[in-house]
């Protein structure tokens, strides 16, 4: 792992556990000298992507939020799915998710919520596994085998506990399947009680970047709806993976988007959590 990756590493720590990080935590998670940790703190720290505190803790710095900010403004999978989700979600009166994904994680990165008596936890910004969900599974079924094969390597014990497969002939042949279908339902994978009905968008290179997913409660969608919900969730989703083909607004070609390759995270051995601020 080269320096910079090493580094950047350090936001890993941070996760929904976690509101603060320390020094001996960054010294556990890298093997590394306490200067060699101090050093790595210091850049973040002066980066604005970490933010030092009392105690000797750090937390994430101001730059996330600049960020944050600019994503939401700018990001070509959100802009172009933006208004899709719009029309739909009015028209339907019908709750969406907008879906990405990153290493073998998937996160929702926008919503659009027409029914506030529906309560999901997948929030934005959440990750969650890449074998449970209609949000994840569109995703899953159109990687490409090598990306699949990683997967499976690293995950099996998943992949069985999901249902998705015993080995690697079933694994693809139940992704085959997914994949033809368009469209998945999920009954409760994620929260109890909800569905999920989700369809993938696709890069202009028809390469799978995320999933677009209507969330509505079980007990109060009859058949019917969940057809319809089932053929217009592919059509809106269409309908975004067009738009990624668009030229921007500021008259600039449509920017590509790159998907992101499947990766393991494994903590180090002897590796000790990241303490809580008190």
């Amino acid at each position: 792992m080269s320096t910079p990756d090493r580094m950047l590493s350090i936001l890993d720590l941070f996760r929904d556990d976690t509101t603060a990080a320390f020094q001996e935590d960054v010294m556990a998670h890298l093997e590394c000298s306490r200067a060699t940790a101090y050093r790595y703190l210091k850049s973040l720290t002066e980066s604005g992507l970490l933010a030092p505190t009392a105690g000797g803790a750090y937390v994430l710095g101001s730059r996330i939020i600049e960020l944050d900010r600019h994503l939401r403004q700018h990001d070509p999978l959100m802009r172009a799915a933006r208004g899709v989700m719009r029309a739909t979600g009015d028209e339907l009166h019908a709750n969406l998710m907008l879906c990405s994904y990153y290493g073998d994680k998937v996160m929702c990165v926008d919503r659009y919520w027409t029914d506030d008596s529906i309560e999901s936890s997948y929030a934005r910004g959440r990750p969650y596994t890449m074998f449970h969900g209609a949000t994840a599974k569109p995703i899953l079924a159109n990687l490409p085998p090598y990306q699949l094969r990683n997967l499976m390597l690293w995950h099996s014990a998943e992949i069985r506990e999901a249902g998705l497969g015993e080995d690697w002939d079933e694994f693809r042949a139940n992704l085959k399947r997914l994949r033809n279908a368009g469209v998945y339902v999920s009954h409760g994978e994620i929260d109890p009680g909800l569905i999920g009905i989700g369809s993938a968008i696709f890069s202009p290179e028809q390469k799978v970047v995320g999933s677009l997913v209507f969330i509505a409660a079980e007990a109060r969608t009859s058949a019917e709806r969940l057809e319809i919900l089932r053929a217009r969730i592919q059509v809106a989703a269409a309908e975004v993976s067009l738009n990624l083909q668009a030229p921007q607004s500021n008259g600039a070609a449509a920017i590509g988007i790159m998907p992101s390759r499947p990766r393991r995270l494994k903590a180090p051995a002897g590796t000790a959590p990241a303490r809580q601020r008190k």
